[in-house]
């Protein structure tokens, strides 16, 4: 069995860390970089970095920040935000990054997934899927995806089964609604959309403790992913991963 990752989530503007709910309200809470160094000191199993300046700004990743960035950390980092084309993953597999997370320009054009996939495999290509009323949506939860021809929304099921089938190696899934209260994930969706794939999906959007992440775990996650527990309390993932251990999860602990 394949050990259950902990994975903090960093979100910036610039060089700025930011944290929001819900998707706004978003507030600088830190510098990018200090933050990466400290979770390199953690040696967290991973690490997931989000642009979400980028698609709402209508510019690219920032390619020499995610190389700053990932020059001395000695964990995977996968890296998000902006990203519209080939030519963006291989630039930043070649910055560093790990893993590329896409999310908008796979909603407005599927065929970009299978496209990664031929180029670079499905191993490193992540599709974040936004949900909100079971519907998915894009562009930073500002837009309903809708199926081809103006048909209903896409549900997140439909979808997740979707980029499945075009190549992706894994799902972040996010409920908008539960992102960044700490209130517990969904555990509902998390159930739903691991029952109907088989890749890997990483839960995301709302864990306040450790229990929290069990639970994502037990509904069928492969990974849980944080951004205001390690933000807002001293809780931190050592201890997270001790009390999965403690509850019979394999998890990696040094």
């Amino acid at each position: 069995m394949l050990a259950k990752r902990i994975i903090p989530t960093l979100l910036k503007r610039g060089r700025n860390l930011v944290k929001g709910q819900q998707f706004k309200s978003w507030r600088v809470v830190g510098h990018a970089l200090q933050s990466v160094r400290t979770h390199n000191v953690r040696g967290v199993d991973e690490l997931i970095f989000l642009d979400i300046g980028a698609t709402p700004e209508g510019r690219g990743p920032d390619f020499d920040l995610v190389r700053e960035l990932t020059e001395d950390f000695f964990s995977p980092v996968t890296v998000g935000g902006g990203v519209k084309s080939v030519s963006d993953v291989r630039r930043l597999l070649e910055a560093g990054a790990d893993k590329v997370v896409i999310c908008s320009a796979a909603m407005k054009k599927p065929s970009f997934i299978a496209d990664c996939h031929d180029f670079f495999g499905s191993q490193c290509i992540v599709v974040s899927i936004d949900v909100k009323n079971d519907m998915v949506w894009s562009d930073c939860g500002t837009n309903v995806m809708m199926k081809v021809n103006d048909g209903p929304a896409m549900s997140s099921v439909e979808w997740a089964e979707g980029v499945e089938e075009l190549g992706a190696g894994e799902i972040l899934l996010t409920n908008i609604d539960y992102e960044g209260t700490m209130r517990g994930y969904d555990i509902d969706l998390i159930r739903r959309v691991t029952e109907s794939v088989s890749i890997p999906v990483i839960a995301h959007g709302g864990c306040g403790n450790p229990q929290h992440m069990l639970e994502a775990i037990q509904a069928g996650a492969s990974a849980v992913a944080a951004g205001a527990m390690f933000q807002f309390t001293d809780v931190t993932p050592k201890e997270c991963a001790m009390y999965l251990q403690e509850n019979g999860i394999e998890v990696r602990l040094e």
